[in-house]
């Protein structure tokens, strides 16, 4: 049976470069900080976080290791993730994994309660985003040239400005809030051709690119 940790656990700023090895299956019921290190991977994290995962701020390549289940916000921004493999399987709240070096999103949480926001990366591809967001979806500048692979129902905003797309194919069929959107040079799409893809209950803003 594992063992329970009722209490947050803080392990931020210590100049760690691994987590230490009694972590490993112990269910934290609070929050878990390990941000602000210098760690390299998240082997030895908790089995699964009952608040919030903050591990933003390190040298991370990969988020093998990651909790499986996190009920609170999952904070993996500001490394050098070249993938999403191994991210948790579902995140009750918000999954921040902007500014990294991401080309794709194939690994991502399958479900994410809140906003997901995949901004300032490499990515030329949506496709591994999750199905639903239940808030925003922020995928402004990247190099994206279409939608593919977004999600089908986005809560909250949708972001994809700052990007060289070409179409709306693979636009979300459902937008709860505004839409943010910029095309590829000589490349445009009117609001009425937009809202005949996407059901937008928001604004539509068409940036320049």
């Amino acid at each position: 049976m594992p063992k329970v940790i009722q209490g947050d656990v803080s392990l931020s700023a210590l100049h760690l470069d691994r987590l230490p090895d009694f972590l490993e299956d112990v269910i934290v019921k609070g929050h878990f900080f390990c941000h602000n290190n210098s760690l390299a991977s998240l082997e030895g994290a908790p089995e699964k976080v009952g608040g919030s995962f903050y591990c933003h701020n390190n040298s991370l390549t990969s988020l093998k290791g990651s909790p499986e289940k996190v009920e609170g916000h999952f904070f993996c921004h500001n490394n050098s993730l070249a993938s999403l493999e191994g991210a948790p399987e579902k995140v009750g709240g918000s999954f921040y994994c902007h500014n990294n070096s991401l080309t794709s999103l194939k690994g991502s949480p399958e479900k994410v309660g809140g906003s997901f926001y995949c901004h300032n990366n490499s990515l030329t591809s949506l496709k591994g985003s999750p199905e639903k967001v239940g808030g925003d979806f922020s995928c402004y500048n990247n190099s994206l040239t279409s939608l593919e692979g977004a999600p089908e129902k986005v809560g909250g905003n949708f972001f994809c400005h700052n990007n060289s797309l070409t179409s709306l194919e693979g636009a979300p069929k459902e937008i709860g809030g505004n839409l943010y959107i910029s095309f590829a040079k000589e490349i445009h799409f009117t609001e009425e051709e937009i809202r005949k893809v996407s059901k937008i209950k928001g604004k539509v803003y068409i940036l320049d690119a």
